[in-house]
Order: C-alpha cells, then sequence, then structure tokens
C-alpha cells in the first residue's frame, strides 16, 4: 500500500524528523508533526544551500562587489524559477515576492483600486487572509456551500451574473485549510471570465500538494492572481509570492514606497522603479528567496505525482482507521473514493470532548503536534459545525470578555509528503485510548485544566 522506498527518500531529506519532545510520565517520544497546514518543516537541502549561500551573502542591487553582485543574480533567478514552476508568463506577468500569503493579497487589495460601488465574489470557506482584506475596499459578497463544506459553482454563477457590471475579482482558495476540500480553480476561472472578471487563487493549502499552471493569459482557464507562501512548502525561511498582470502595479504608484522601489528622486517628483522591484520596497528576504529556489527544485525532484500518491495514501489510510471509532465526527470531504479533490488535511472532533482537550491530550501523551480552534477560518467553521446565529452571538459577547471556557473549533490533522503509516497509527492508538477513557466515564478533569482566559488546556501537576 505505501511506498516505502519514497517515504524513505522523503525522510532523510526533512530536518527534525528524529527529534525527540518530553510526554507525560517523565517519557520522551519522537516527535510526530500532524500541523503541517500551519507550516511545514525545512528540507534540508534548503538549508544546506542557504549555509553555503551565506558565505556569498550581501545586499542585492547598485553593488559591484563580488558578492553583491552574485546575491542580485541569484536573487534575480527566484523570480524566473517560479516562473517556470507554475507556467507564469514574465513578458505579461510579474512575480512580486513578499513576506507571506497574506501581505501578498493585502498588496494586491491596495493595488487594484477599487471603490464601494465594486464588488468582489469570496466564499464562506477562504481564511481570514483572503477576507478581511476586501472589506474596506469593496462590496464583499459570499458564495454558498453545499451541506458537505464544497464550494457551490451554482451559486457563484448565479452572483456573477446577478452583479457582473460590478463584480471586479473573485477571490477564492485552491485548497481549504480547514478540510483540504480543493477548489476547481480553473473551472472557476472559466466561470470568471465568462462574466468579464478576474479571479485570483490563494494557492497557500494548494501548492505544497498539487502542480499549479496559471494557464497562458488568453486561456480562459487563466489564473490572473496566484498567492502562497514558501513556509508551507519545506521553506520556513519567510517568503511569500503574488502573480499578476503588470499592469495592475504599473498604473499607480507603489504600495510601500521607499528604498529599492524608485530610479530617480527629487524634492519634486519620483520615477518608479520598474517591476518587480518598485513593490519590493526595501531590503528583500534574499536568503528566502534562495529557500524557496531550492525547495522548488527539491520538489521537482522527488516527483509531484510521487508526492500526490504518498499523500493520497495516508489520507486514505487515515479516514479508513477513523471511520471505525464512532466517537469521531469527520468535516468535511471524507470521501475515500474521491480523495483527487482533497489535499492532506482532515478535521474532526471526539465527541463530547472539547477540541483543545483533545489536541493537548496528543501533545502531551503521545507527542503528537496537531492545531484546534477554528485555524483563521471563523465561518467555515462555525458553518461546518452548524451553529445559529445566537450560539455564535453569544461565543462572541464571551470573547469580548474574555472568557473562552467554550470555544467552537475542530481538531486538524494535517499532513506533508513525509508522513508514515507508523505516525498514524500512534494517532489513533491515542484516539482509542482517548475514546476508551470517556467510555469509562474518565475524569479527564483531573489530569487536565482548562485555562478559561485562553481556552486552551494544560496538564494539572505539570
Amino acid at each position: 500500500m505505501f511506498n516505502t522506498n519514497f517515504n524513505q527518500q522523503v525522510r532523510k531529506e526533512i530536518i527534525g524528523i528524529n527529534t525527540k519532545v518530553p510526554v507525560s510520565n517523565k517519557r520522551h517520544l519522537q516527535y510526530i508533526n500532524f500541523d503541517n497546514a500551519a507550516s511545514t518543516p525545512s528540507f534540508k537541502q534548503v538549508f544546506a544551500k542557504i549555509e553555503d549561500f551565506l558565505d556569498w551573502y550581501s545586499n542585492v542591487h547598485r553593488g559591484t562587489g563580488f558578492k553583491s553582485q552574485l546575491s542580485s543574480k541569484i536573487y534575480e533567478e527566484t523570480h524566473q524559477v517560479i516562473a517556470d514552476f507554475m507556467g507564469v508568463d514574465l513578458a505579461k506577468n510579474t512575480i512580486i515576492l513578499v513576506k507571506n500569503t497574506t501581505e501578498a493579497i493585502n498588496k494586491l487589495a491596495n493595488s487594484l483600486q477599487l471603490t464601494s460601488e465594486d464588488i468582489v465574489i469570496t466564499t464562506i470557506m477562504e481564511h481570514h487572509s483572503n477576507l478581511l482584506p476586501w472589506r474596506n475596499k469593496a462590496q464583499v459578497v459570499y458564495t454558498g456551500l453545499t451541506p458537505s463544506g464544497r464550494l457551490d459553482l451554482d451559486d457563484l454563477e448565479r452572483k456573477l451574473k446577478k452583479d457582473q457590471k460590478q463584480v471586479k475579482l473573485v477571490a477564492v482558495t485552491g485548497a481549504s485549510n480547514v478540510t483540504g476540500i480543493i477548489n476547481p480553480i480553473h473551472k472557476i476561472a472559466r466561470l470568471a471570465h465568462q462574466y468579464n472578471t478576474k479571479i485570483l487563487v490563494d494557492a497557500a493549502q494548494l501548492a505544497p500538494h498539487r502542480p499549479i499552471d496559471i494557464k497562458p493569459d488568453q486561456s480562459p482557464e487563466h489564473i490572473d492572481y496566484l498567492v502562497f507562501s514558501a513556509h508551507k512548502m519545506y521553506a520556513p525561511f519567510g517568503t511569500g509570492v503574488l502573480v499578476g498582470p503588470q499592469e495592475t502595479f504599473q498604473e499607480q504608484a507603489p504600495d510601500y514606497s521607499g528604498g529599492g522601489t524608485v530610479k530617480s528622486v527629487t524634492l519634486d517628483d519620483v520615477i518608479w522603479a520598474n517591476l518587480p522591484a518598485r513593490e519590493e520596497a526595501g531590503t528583500p528576504n534574499i536568503v528566502g528567496a534562495v529557500a524557496l529556489q531550492e525547495s522548488i527544485k527539491t520538489i521537482q525532484q522527488l516527483g509531484w505525482q510521487n508526492i500526490i500518491k504518498a499523500e493520497k495514501k495516508l489520507i486514505d489510510y487515515t479516514l479508513q482507521q477513523l471511520q471505525k471509532l464512532p466517537q469521531v465526527k469527520l468535516y468535511g470531504l471524507t470521501d475515500t473514493d474521491n480523495l483527487s479533490n482533497q489535499v492532506g488535511v482532515i478535521a474532526l472532533n471526539i465527541e463530547p470532548l472539547p477540541h483543545s482537550l483533545v489536541a493537548t491530550i496528543l501533545a502531551h501523551e503521545a507527542g503528537i503536534g496537531v492545531r484546534s480552534g477554528c485555524f483563521c477560518a471563523h465561518p467555515y467553521v462555525h458553518q461546518l459545525l452548524n451553529l445559529t446565529s445566537a450560539e455564535i452571538k453569544r461565543f462572541k459577547e464571551q470573547i469580548k470578555a474574555n472568557k473562552l471556557s467554550y470555544t467552537p473549533g475542530l481538531v486538524r490533522i494535517s499532513f506533508g509528503c513525509y508522513n508514515t503509516k507508523k505516525e498514524i497509527d500512534r494517532l489513533i492508538t491515542t484516539f482509542q485510548s482517548i475514546i476508551e477513557r470517556i467510555t469509562i466515564n474518565f475524569a479527564f478533569s483531573t489530569q487536565y485544566t482548562l485555562n478559561p482566559t485562553t481556552g486552551e488546556y494544560y496538564p494539572t501537576n505539570n
């Protein structure tokens, strides 16, 4: 079932794979990272490249010294590496390096010259980074979801048709950071272009798991704008990417102004630099650019089909095991016959336990790192949990009062291509132990204490 050779090959590439962490009863266990949707560990090849580069590190642009010239060359090459990786035509488009996906979306929101008359269509399943930046720029319309938490494409088309003269952008996630559901981005692009608008794809969760082809500009399925982060692609050194048409950024002053954004400045005027320099203000993250380059090369060496196949087997096996546990409730896409539409993210709860307690038990007793809560996607999680308006209102009142003894949320398991069946087995065994203690009415409160101001649990005796 599992490709052992590929799995071993990948694990040899991961920094910290054998790290042991303290757990209960003064034990130490090899850490299992099922929190890859937040950030992945680094490839060893990425770190080795950075170590080698640091001997030659210097600031970029305008330096005549050999190290500055070399650093500039490598930094500029990153744009081309990304272009080749995703099929970007740099004759018409630009690639802007920023800190992360959040900054990339905010930069785009600041650059589109939106007005209160314009409409941005987004979805309920978005990360907050693809919700909040639009709210003070334009009217925001939300596309509905199906009962299983998938994007309702019929509803999207209805909204495009109804407001097509005002819609300036469809902003949609490539893959949900809560459920792992993959959206059909090229089908959505075709719809958007049919109604004379553009599309932004938040690829933060998609880019680590699937190849992305933005397609030629003249294609009906062309992705106009795309954003993603290196820290979710095994290069956690602080780089984000914004891809978009040059014309979007050439028609006004840059989002940030200052060093590196200009060709000439007098006391009376300014001549802005060419793209992408005019949008990459200040000293850029040169090391982060080197890391992203190398992570892309490593992914290509590993091979997308190998990565996809390995992650599919992980998801399939995990879902099969979880579905044997009646106390585990799964959210979102859980169809093991259709896993091509899901990246390695699984959302669940063990009823009736609080999500934060389950996450703490996993960490404290089994050395397993997961994430719990709403994952910066509150509206989506609220809908998945079928919360009523009254329940949401009550929860908001508690937040305002700094009382978080109850917070709605989920437990999220998220895979990297290096995770293993053995790691999943430890997760399932721990779940079984938790469920057994529920069945015999074990008093978890004697072992774990709730901090009512944070909503987090911690071991009582620690």
